[in-house]
Parts: structure tokens; sequence; C-alpha cells
């Protein structure tokens, strides 16, 4: 395997991957300027074309950035699809039971049958149903990170989008220890309030989106603005 990022993982560093939040290759390439780890490409969400997906993980590399790629939904001609396109790696949402994991890991050695190995493959654990599974799902090998999914999982909670909730947070970090407990890798969004308590629960594999960089960028800059003005 030569692929530094899942490298990292397997050392137990924390990497952090971030989503532009906008389907652009420029500001996919600038966020390689600001010391993170990878982009993640939404396409479950937001309107990026198989093109810009492509356009955005060619920036990706340039920068030296690992791109991961979330598919609309776990479809095998999908997967293949967006690796074809140059995903260094694969995000799946809704794993909810062990044989869905393992099917992920077969569609990606399908697809790259000679170095699948230095392919990101992450599942997305994202309702009660996959918690309750957990346990069978992550005993499947070939998976690098699992992925806990708070917007999804506090639907599932009966919590509709309350992400930070701390019926929510206390799940994440449930799954989290069970996962590590596992002898594997657990991931989640964070924001800068809760990093801090996501890394001291195991999380290795950090989430967050460039929008909440601006917005706190902004709200800085004004605040600084009416400080000068006193």
């Amino acid at each position: 395997m030569s692929n530094p990022f899942k490298q990292r993982l397997q050392r137990d560093e924390t990497v952090v991957v971030v989503n532009p939040d906008h389907p652009s290759a420029a500001l996919t390439e600038f966020l390689g300027r600001l010391g993170i780890d990878g982009v993640f490409i939404d396409c479950e969400h937001g309107t990026a074309s198989i093109q810009t997906v492509q356009d955005m993980c060619r920036a990706a590399r340039a920068a030296g950035l690992q791109s991961i790629v979330r598919p609309e939904a776990n479809l095998d001609h999908l997967l293949t699809r967006y690796l074809d396109a140059g995903a260094g790696g694969l995000i799946i949402p809704h794993v909810d039971t062990a044989e869905s994991a393992a099917g992920i890991v077969a569609a990606v050695r399908r697809a790259r049958p000679l170095n699948h190995q230095d392919t990101v493959v992450i599942a997305m654990i994202e309702s009660l149903e996959a918690v309750d599974n957990l346990d069978e799902i992550v005993a499947v090998e070939g998976i690098d990170v699992f992925f806990m999914g708070p917007n999804d999982l506090s639907h599932s909670m009966g919590l509709n989008g309350q992400t930070h909730h701390p019926d929510v947070r206390a799940l994440v970090l449930s799954c989290a220890a069970r996962i590590r407990a596992a002898g594997k890798v657990p991931g989640t969004l964070v924001t800068r309030d809760t990093v801090a308590a996501f890394i001291s629960g195991g999380c290795r594999f950090l989430y967050e989106h460039a929008n909440n960089f601006l917005i706190t960028g902004a709200s800085d800059f004004r605040q600084t603005m009416k400080e000068s003005l006193k």
C-alpha cells in the first residue's frame, strides 16, 4: 500500500477532511494551502456533475489532498463511475448491515482489481439499524473508516436535524468506542466547538465544512470591526 492518507489512519493519527461546500476545482485546490488532509466531494447532496467531480479530484491531486467522493447511493455502478472519475476514496451513505458493507468492498475490488488497497473506503453509520448491527459491520475487512453521520442519526433517533443534541453526541461517542474496541477507525462530523471531544473519544477521521470556516472568519472580522469602532 502506498497511500499516505491510509497509512496515517493505520498509525492512529488524525486526518482532517473538508467539504468545499461549493462544486469548484479552484476552491478544492485552495484548500490544499490550509494544512488539511483531504476533500469531501458530496454527490448525495449538492449540485456537482460528474465532470465537476473529475475536475475537483484532479485539483485535489495537484494540491496533494486525498479526494473522497460520496455517491448518491450505494450502487455498484456509481462507485465505479466515481472511481473512474479519479476519486481516491469513497464514503458510502446508509450502510446498515454487514452484507451492505461487504458489498462495498467487493464493488471497489472489482472496479480496482490491481490497486484497491490504495483506495480509501468509508462506511457511513447513519441509522439505529446500523448502530444495532455495528459489531457485525465493523468485522467486515476492507473498510478503512466507519463514519457516524450525526444528521441522519438524529432523524433516526426522532431528534430531527439536531446534530449536536447531547443524545446524538453520546451515541456517536458510544459507537466510536465500539469501533476502536474492534481495532478499527471511527470518524464523524466535527466543528471548532466539538473537535476536542471527538478526538478524545477516539475519532480519527474528522470532517468539517468550508462554509463553517467562512462563517467563523466573517464573524471574527465583524467583531474586530466593532471593537475598533468603540
